[in-house]
């Protein structure tokens, strides 16, 4: 799907594989120069970069651990100094450390809390900052339809992924005079490397519980975040979007 972003400067976090990978290759495809951050995978960093060819120029790669508020504010001095504006900014960083509560240990709540969920409120602290000063934005938080549904063995997740939602909503409003959209979106199964570890049998169990039949794309939920991220979407704010195949 085309959209024009030319001339806007967009952060993804998790942004070098996945969903993320999508997100940034949709975004250089159509103009942006993107900030693509990561935790750690330097080999799927520098795939991507390789993988995006001539369209490496408008790529950045910075590693940085988007729980650490120390780290992000550093993230963001540095960034301000040396851009502008900061116009799209997609909080897509996310972890899994599944089991059940009664077993779930106090670092593997505290690890998926930190990242899916701290981690979404540093980068929207320091993001709305310098959005504000150029009064337009669009953010948009990447959580999940467990924080409704609540599958067994994640209450973790499902935690941090609602609470993403809850801040997308009281976000929106705090901003929106800035003319700063704020939204979610909840993608369902979709083929990437956070679900590569799920067994066959539950592989064909939560095929069987989708209406379509089947896991989606990282393009198809790509499609939704660029429509979101665009100056079309201006009068959209504070809405969860799922893309579930009618879960």
């Amino acid at each position: 799907m085309k959209f024009d972003f030319a001339n806007q400067i967009a952060i993804v976090t998790g942004g070098t594989r996945g969903l993320g990978k999508a997100f940034t290759k949709m975004f250089l495809a159509n103009g942006a120069i993107v900030h693509a951050i990561y935790a750690g995978n330097q080999d799927a960093a520098d795939q991507l970069k390789i993988e995006v060819g001539a369209l490496s120029e408008n790529l950045h790669l910075t590693k940085l651990d988007v729980s650490d508020y120390g780290a992000v504010e550093k993230f963001f001095e540095n960034f301000d100094k040396q851009n502008s504006k900061l116009d799209i900014l997609i909080n897509n960083s996310g972890i899994r450390r599944d089991n059940i509560l009664a077993a779930m240990s106090i670092e593997d709540w505290s690890q998926v809390v930190s990242v899916n969920l701290t981690g979404t409120f540093n980068m929207c602290k320091f993001g709305v900052k310098s959005m504000m000063r150029n009064k337009y934005g669009r953010i948009i938080n990447i959580s999940s339809p467990c924080s409704h549904f609540g599958f067994q063995g994640q209450a973790n997740y499902a935690a941090s992924k609602a609470g993403q939602i809850g801040l997308t909503r009281s976000l929106s409003k705090e901003v929106a005079k800035r003319k700063i959209t704020v939204n979610s979106i909840s993608p369902g199964f979709i083929e990437t490397d956070l679900i590569n570890d799920l067994k066959p049998e539950l592989v064909d169990e939560y095929k069987n519980m989708i209406p379509l039949k089947r896991f989606g794309t990282p393009e198809e939920v790509a499609n939704m975040v660029g429509f979101l991220a665009s100056q079309e979407s201006a009068y959209i704010t504070g809405a969860n979007f799922d893309i579930t195949g009618g879960l």
